[in-house]
């Protein structure tokens, strides 16, 4: 059976150079149906790789662009009011003419934390319940965009709390600041020849992605990663003294959470039985819950967990 997810990475390739990992955390989120949060500067990619998801899986996508004065009913439709004489007097109705967030599949809000707290608290509750009121929406994947929060950008952290409705995070780098010439030659070659435009994408079909998610369920997670997965979340805790006071290790995200990133990397390599090497996306559970320096220790970690299975074989 062929891989949707080697045509979906193959477009994101082809139209996007570098960022591998903002690429990889697309494809966790869409199959594990899990909301993601990149932070990175402009022009990275970030808009441009959700459009071509999006459209590859034939989803209802919606773009929208924070502000301070950011109102729920640009979210979520537009509020209609009615009234009604009635013998008892006049009754005035509030109704919602559903658009936004309530009617699309994968939403990208762009610069969330500009968003003030009355809009983005409510905003927050739709995205973890996937209802507003008491009905279901079809939102499968939202996947929210901040700049850092440096200076320069006039940008707040959003608060650990809300930013732990993320499951998925990334921090997205620029090629050039990151010193990756290699890949700047290929943006100035991809570019040269074509504008950049994202007019024709293959498509992989949104009964794909309902199949793999149907497949997430029937996933294998064997003893060794289990055990791996206990490993790690006792090095951070024991080894690097992680804490409430300097890290949301959540047991919602790391107990439960976790395991589903790990089921959806084995359906995205075609596998319906986990292994070690799955166990390399729970970098994408850290880069806003713990300290920076812990980070390039932790993916060290992940991967001599990997190897050590690969030296038992041996």
């Amino acid at each position: 059976m062929s891989n949707p997810f080697e045509t979906l990475k193959s477009e994101m390739d082809e139209l996007v150079v570098g960022h591998d990992d903002v690429k990889t955390a697309l494809l966790l989120g869409v199959v594990a149906r899990e909301h993601i949060y990149i932070q990175g500067p402009p022009g990275t990619a970030k808009t441009m790789l959700s459009e071509i998801v999006s459209k590859s899986a034939e989803l209802d996508f919606f773009f929208y662009q924070m502000h301070r004065d950011t109102r729920l009913s640009e979210l979520v439709g537009d509020l209609v009011i009615s009234r009604e004489d009635t013998k008892d007097g006049e009754i005035i109705r509030q109704n919602i003419l559903k658009g936004g967030i309530l009617t699309s599949d994968i939403c990208l809000l762009d610069d969330i934390s500009r968003a003030p707290g009355e809009s983005l608290n409510v905003l927050l509750r739709i995205l973890n319940e996937r209802k507003y009121g008491e009905e279901n929406i079809p939102l499968l994947t939202a996947i929210a965009t901040s700049n850092p929060t440096a200076d320069e950008y006039y940008n707040e952290p959003l608060d650990p709390a809300n930013l732990d409705r993320f499951v998925i995070q990334v921090n997205s780098n620029g090629i050039s600041y990151g010193k990756q010439w290699e890949d700047v030659k290929k943006v100035i070659g991809l570019y040269a020849t074509k504008n950049g435009a994202v007019n024709f994408v293959a498509k992989v079909g949104k009964k794909a992605l309902d199949d793999s998610y149907e497949s997430l369920q029937n996933v294998v997670i064997p003893v060794e990663v289990q055990e791996g997965l206990v490993s790690f979340i006792t090095w951070l805790v024991e080894d690097q003294r992680l804490n409430e006071s300097n890290s949301v290790i959540s047991d919602r995200t790391f107990l439960v959470k976790s395991l589903k990133l790990i089921k959806a990397s084995a359906v995205i390599d075609n596998r319906n039985e986990a292994n070690l090497s799955d166990l390399k996306v729970l970098k994408f559970l850290l880069p806003f819950r713990v300290p920076e320096e812990i980070l390039e220790a932790a993916e060290q970690k992940l991967e001599s967990l990997e190897n050590q299975k690969k030296k038992t074989k041996k």
